[in-house]
């Protein structure tokens, strides 16, 4: 029996990948016409690819999805918005600080940024304007999580909200320096990965199904959007303080 939901779920991970796989393989024979380098290697990291993606899935099923449901459930019917609205934001913010995604593009964009000359090159002030992006990005989508659970819980419709965002977004283009305008695009994209992804939307989908009149599938999704959202203009701020 143990062994039958390992192989399934081993295979379901192997047909998620499969099409990057197949992408691959395609462009390294038919259009690059090349062998694969160092075929044995690349075999056995897919191998591992697969092993560890169906582990991770497991663990989003078993842990942090119940726990994020389970905590919403909990806090909801304790009735104290102030906690509520706490929990959230802790949420969001301890979760973005551990994002390996964030780490990794804002110790990218500190080099750049230092080797360009828009700061000290040094490596106290490469940490230190790192930081400050990880910092910018993680008090947003704290804020932007608070913001969604007071979304479910008041019924606001998800589409004003969404896109009187992008519309302040789109304002804050102009004005920001353009050297953060992709930077804090990209940081829009990589904190809705894989630690804020499944806490957030167990948060949303755990409060509205605690809540009378709320659906868990129109009311529960959305927060992640909020994630996305936020981090942009807080960034596009940061890069008006820091180059200006």
């Amino acid at each position: 029996m143990i062994i039958q939901i390992i192989f399934k779920k081993l295979k379901q991970a192997f047909m998620d990948l499969l099409p990057i796989i197949a992408v691959i393989a395609f462009f390294q024979i038919f259009v690059l016409k090349q062998p694969l380098p160092q075929m044995g290697e690349v075999i056995f990291g897919a191998l591992l690819v697969v092993a560890g993606l169906s582990l991770f899935v497991q663990g989003l099923e078993m842990g942090l999805f119940p726990i994020g449901e389970s905590m919403a459930h909990a806090l909801a019917q304790k009735g104290s918005l102030f906690w509520l609205l706490c929990f959230a934001f802790a949420l969001g913010f301890s979760t973005t600080v551990a994002e390996p995604a964030l780490i990794a593009v804002a110790w990218e964009a500190a080099e750049i940024a230092g080797q360009g000359g828009l700061i000290d090159p040094g490596q106290d002030s490469l940490e230190k304007y790192a930081f400050g992006l990880r910092m910018s990005v993680a008090v947003s989508v704290g804020l932007a999580i608070l913001i969604g659970v007071i979304r479910i819980i008041r019924g606001w419709p998800i589409h004003y909200l969404i896109i009187g965002g992008y519309v302040f977004v789109m304002l804050m283009t102009f004005i920001a320096p353009k050297e953060i305008v992709g930077i804090a695009y990209d940081a829009g994209g990589v904190t809705t990965s894989t630690i804020t992804v499944p806490l957030v939307a167990a948060l949303g989908v755990g409060l509205a199904s605690s809540i009378k009149g709320r659906s868990p599938l129109v009311d529960g999704f959305g927060l992640i959007a909020f994630a996305s959202l936020l981090p942009m203009i807080f960034v596009m701020g940061y890069g008006l303080i820091i180059f200006r």
